[in-house]
């Protein structure tokens, strides 16, 4: 969570209330070093340039992970270029459900993955009462034993579900297939490529551990998805739906909160995987009663 960024540094932790635009973004401490700059000196790096020349980019921006406190500005961002690899035959799914059948968790989590990206070939309807909803694609990355389109349908129903951000009628969501228009992608990867596209896309050491946002959509680590959190307890799918509802809070613009008081329910804007603080582990934006669960700002 970073929960959609989370992570633990020590130990792996994750996981804000009203948006915060355009405010000012607070560093994590946990920096890599610069690479120092080389000057060009003979015909090989050159060639060794162009060669890194025609690799995949990724945007350099602001972003949260569940590795920092920084807020987020909250203004969706266009989407960056990323290598897709479509899936030999789409299978379109049925409109997801609330409650679909989690992705099973004994599956292998390899340190590094292929660094290429499959896009589920699943659609849905819009939720929510948002007048533009964000379309979203659901990739995961090669080699895993994961399948897209299940994947696509578990975030959808996260999207979709009662106590979630369509429960404030600014926002709708929508799950869209390989090859159509969106507005961000939700990726799954292993930890080695989620450090990778964290660490290229908002300077933060995600550590192999947590998830981040990004600009254009959001880095979900495989580590997190099967294993869940020591600090959360409760079925896997209920930490997945903390993880999304996480992350896709800072890409609505909500920034990182701690908790309210003893035995109240965690902030799911809250870095729950580092801690509950005296809160009561919770996934979700919006109690039963359909308010907000807010806490203080992290500043």
């Amino acid at each position: 969570m970073h929960s959609a960024r989370e992570l633990e540094s020590a130990p792996p932790t994750d996981i804000d209330a009203a948006p915060r635009r355009g405010g000012r973004q607070n560093r994590s401490s946990h920096r890599r070093g610069r690479p120092r700059r080389r000057g060009p000196s003979c015909l090989v790096g050159v060639l060794l340039a162009a060669g890194l020349l025609g690799s995949a980019t990724f945007l350099l921006d602001s972003g949260r992970s569940d590795a920092s406190s920084d807020a987020s500005s909250g203004t969706p961002r266009p989407r960056s270029t990323v290598r897709v690899t479509p899936t030999p035959t789409p299978t379109p799914s049925l409109s997801p459900t609330p409650s679909p059948t989690p992705t099973s968790t004994k599956i292998d989590v390899p340190s590094t993955g292929t660094g290429t990206f499959v896009a589920a070939h699943a659609t849905g309807a819009k939720v929510g009462h948002g007048t533009r909803p964000l379309r979203y694609v659901v990739e995961v990355e090669g080699g895993i034993d994961i399948s897209p389109t299940r994947a696509a349908n578990e975030i959808a129903g996260i999207l979709a579900a009662p106590r979630g951000w369509t429960r404030n009628e600014g926002f709708a969501f929508q799950l869209v297939s390989a090859g159509e228009p969106y507005d961000l992608k939700v990726r799954i990867a292993t930890p080695g490529t989620a450090d990778a596209l964290c660490w290229a896309g908002i300077h933060q050491d995600t550590g192999g551990e947590y998830n981040c946002e990004i600009p254009g959509g959001v880095v979900v680590n495989l580590r997190r998805w099967v294993t869940g959190s020591p600090t959360f307890d409760g079925p896997i799918h209920d930490y997945r739906a903390l993880i999304v509802n996480h992350e896709m809070g800072h890409f609505l613009g909500y920034s990182h909160m701690t908790c309210a008081g003893p035995g109240q329910p965690a902030p799911v804007m809250m870095q729950q995987i580092k801690g509950l603080h005296g809160c009561v582990a919770n996934a979700w934006p919006y109690d039963r009663s359909g308010r907000f669960v807010s806490g203080p700002h992290v500043l």
